[in-house]
């Protein structure tokens, strides 16, 4: 059987049907029992054992062959975005303010066609682990399933993860050793004023003209501060405020999000940040408080597992690697399983035209079913290169 050929019974276009049907009923961060229950009976029938609810909604599916104490795991998520999609499909979202606008039901819809095919070979020696994630749309899944004992209950040696790219073409994988995609950090600066009648201006202490200097300010950052060759994004996404039409506010909130690739560039940021706030609030007569957390590690990629990952996609009947790809500035959970095993995150293209070509988390985004193929090909290569008999 060819390696990119689903268990009898289940052809492409099948399985193409399937991942449609598990767009029409997204779920959203650890809400998502139904999902979870449909990819465990599929597993099932496929021949894996299965274990739910790890972590909170995740599920382990598990195929053991021969002796070897050899083992792999293969991840894909569970979860949708919380947003409304705007695509017209066929197969949208039947659910207002949940969408698959990441790719996630294409992720699972690969994973459990590659677990038809690897149930079907006779050669394989060691065991398989796929790992179906919940809430890694906002980082909490992939250490929710570490924190349920994960690696102590599923041994495994290593661990790899797929995601697709839209704007790379249909059948093209990139990847990279090392640092591959960006921390994510969020910020809340909080600016206490004193408000009062818009008239009086004079009898205030306007906490909107401290945070409108500030918003120009934190811009400096990066432009100002950060050495060329260093990468960092600081961006404003929030400004709230306690006034109306003739109140001058009391209070201002900005939020916002940073990213980087390095810690350095983490810590100097920070250290910017909270100076700024505090001293053009003081120069104002107001006070600034920083709330400033990490919400994404980096995904930093382990040389053997990339290298393994790019001859596994290299055997993949027309697809094309890029084992030195560029480093991405989006952020990714699965960084958080790096922390205790080797492994490898790749990116498989979602093509360049329409639905396909929109960005990840656009409302008009959809999943490329022509990829498929190659992401359950890429899957059954990678296993059978680390178990074949």
């Amino acid at each position: 059987m060819s390696a990119a050929t689903p268990h009898p019974g289940h052809p492409l276009d099948e399985l193409i049907a399937f991942r449609r049907d598990l767009h029409r009923r997204p779920e959203t961060g650890f809400d998502v029992a139904v999902t979870a229950a449909v990819v465990a009976d599929r597993s099932r029938a496929a021949g894996w054992e299965v274990t739910t609810e790890v972590g909170g909604g995740g599920v382990v599916a598990t195929l053991r062959r021969g002796s070897a104490r050899r083992s792999i795991g293969l991840r894909a998520e569970l979860d949708a975005l919380p947003i409304t999609e705007r695509t017209g499909l066929a197969h949208r979202s039947e659910r207002d303010g949940a969408f698959h606008g990441c790719g996630h039901d294409g992720h699972m819809a690969m994973l459990l066609g590659a677990a038809e095919a690897l149930a079907a070979m006779p050669d394989l020696d060691g065991t398989v682990h796929l790992l179906f994630q919940p809430d890694e749309e906002n980082g909490r899944g992939a250490q929710a399933m570490i924190d349920d004992r994960l690696f102590e209950r599923f041994p495994m040696d290593a661990v790899f993860a797929l995601h697709n790219l839209p704007g790379l073409p249909v059948g093209h994988l990139a990847t990279r050793p090392g640092t591959f995609t960006a921390f994510e950090e969020t910020f809340v600066i909080e600016v206490r004023g004193s408000g009062g009648h818009a008239s009086a201006p004079e009898r205030t202490v306007d906490p909107l003209v401290v945070g409108a200097e500030l918003v120009l300010a934190l811009q400096s950052i990066v432009s100002r501060s950060l050495p060329p060759g260093d990468h960092g994004v600081v961006s404003v996404t929030e400004f709230i405020t306690d006034g109306a039409r003739n109140i001058i506010p009391s209070n201002v909130t900005i939020r916002g999000d940073v990213r980087g690739y390095d810690d350095a560039v983490s810590d100097l940021v920070r250290t910017h940040m909270h100076r700024l706030s505090t001293g053009i609030a003081a120069a104002h007569g107001a006070t600034a408080t920083l709330d400033y957390a990490r919400e994404f590690a980096s995904v930093v990629n382990t040389a053997a597992e990339v290298d393994e990952a790019a001859r596994a996609a290299a055997a993949v009947e027309g697809m094309d690697v890029a084992a030195m790809a560029d480093r991405v500035g989006f952020s990714e959970d699965f960084a958080h399983y790096l922390h205790h095993r080797p492994g490898c995150l790749v990116l498989l293209g979602n093509g360049t035209d329409g639905a396909h070509g929109r960005s990840l988390h656009h409302p008009s985004y959809d999943f490329n079913d022509a990829s498929l193929r190659h992401g359950i090909d890429f899957w059954c290569r990678l296993v059978r290169g680390r178990l074949a008999r």
